[in-house]
């Protein structure tokens, strides 16, 4: 009954949104959103579940995303005649097609043997691009027209929100199958692969078939994914399916939390949001997104969605309430000591012209400006380091099991 209202919940949350946010900025950053929440589960089944690291994932992503461009092509010219709603499905399946080529001879081993192959067949197909210019455009990529395909139940797909909603479908029904590809044999053993394939090997199982079943499947969902970017911008290019697009895709499931089926869906979220928004007000925000990986690697290694579970068992003890305050008087100065390292990183950027930094306007060549930001910075530091001796301790007495006072033996 849970899990039927989560999903429910979620179903709801991906209908709603457009209703709350109508504006063609918030639809914009919804429908990229889309796309990035099923490339980033999809790459989640091959590192968080099967231990595979791939540094070429956007071959998939790309090639179904170009096949997607070629089947609108069709449409227009009445080749062949099918609903643009099916477009991701032809995704899908090229993606599917190229996983299966190339899982052929890459699921042997996992380990650094598969990186590395992964990393040769995205250098190899992001070359090609260029070279067979015919499918894939060369530097100025495909374009097609979605708007020539028939209406369906009298939606013709001409505004953004409508793509969107067709969005919202194939993300949830991708997300479906995806986590009840979780729930399989397959599913769980890929798990098991991951983290002792002897062991597999010695109870019957070839974890060579295990990672290639993984594999494929994980290449069909990006595939689907690339065929929704191609319905909602209507091209697509080399960049699509080069090593940058790849380390996007690790980025957002690195960050959400690998291993936790919702974790890629955060890191979605989130690397969508700094892209759209955060790129808007300032020219650095890849360094800034470079930085939050270092840190997550660093502190929360198993991610947002890591992060969240650790709480599990306050949560449960009824204890989660006590942490409020001890999070509040660590996060604060921690807050501050941040802003003035990126303040500090913003004025260096600005070479002595004057700048809007959230409700501050800085100045590089201003002696006092540098002080203030030295002086807020070993402040919000040094408290922030006093403050989390309560921190932890706050943390070992919410988490503490055997509380007399919740077992009744005091």
């Amino acid at each position: 009954m849970d899990k039927f209202a989560a999903w429910a919940g979620y179903l709801v949350v991906l209908l709603g949104l457009p209703q709350l946010f109508d504006s063609v900025l918030a639809i914009t950053i919804f429908n990229q959103m889309a796309i990035a929440i099923v490339f980033a589960l999809s790459y989640n089944m091959l590192l968080g579940q099967g231990g595979m690291l791939s540094f070429g994932h956007a071959v998939y992503f790309g090639l179904g995303g170009f096949m997607a461009v070629h089947a609108l092509i069709m449409i227009e010219f009445e080749t062949v005649y099918f609903s643009i709603t099916l477009i991701p499905l032809v995704g899908g399946l090229i993606g599917l097609i190229a996983a299966i080529f190339v899982g052929s001879f890459s699921t042997h081993k996992a380990g650094t043997v598969f990186a590395m192959i992964s990393l040769g067949i995205g250098e190899l197909v992001a070359a090609s691009s260029l070279i067979f210019v015919s499918f894939f455009g060369g530097e100025a990529g495909v374009s097609a027209d979605r708007t020539f395909g028939p209406p369906f139940f009298g939606v013709e797909f001409f505004q953004d929100v409508e793509i969107y909603y067709l969005s919202a479908g194939w993300v949830f029904v991708a997300t479906v199958f995806m986590y009840l590809f979780t729930q399989t044999p397959a599913g769980r053993m890929a798990n098991a692969v991951r983290d002792n394939p002897e062991r597999a090997e010695f109870i019957g199982y070839s974890a060579r078939r295990v990672r290639f079943i993984s594999f494929c499947t994980s290449g069909f969902f990006a595939g689907v994914a690339g065929g929704l970017f191609a319905l909602n911008y209507e091209f697509i290019t080399e960049e699509n399916l080069n090593a940058v697009t790849s380390g996007r895709v690790l980025l957002m499931a690195y960050i959400g939390g690998l291993g936790y089926f919702i974790g890629p869906i955060i890191g979605a979220v989130v690397l969508t949001l700094m892209n759209s928004l955060l790129s808007n007000y300032t020219e650095l925000w890849m360094l800034y997104l470079g930085i939050m990986f270092v840190l997550t690697v660093l502190f929360l290694p198993r991610g947002f969605a890591g992060f969240i579970m650790m709480h599990q068992t306050a949560w449960l003890r009824g204890k989660l309430s006590s942490l409020f305050l001890p999070y509040l008087i660590t996060g604060l100065p921690a807050i501050m000591f941040g802003g003035s390292i990126l303040a500090a990183i913003e004025m260096l950027h600005h070479e002595g012209e004057p700048f809007g930094f959230l409700f501050l306007t800085l100045d590089s060549g201003n002696t006092l400006h540098w002080l203030a930001l030295t002086a807020v910075g070993v402040a919000s530091y040094y408290a922030c380091r006093r403050s989390l001796g309560q921190l932890n301790a706050a943390w070992e007495e919410a988490n503490r099991v055997g509380d007399p006072t919740k077992t009744g033996l005091g």
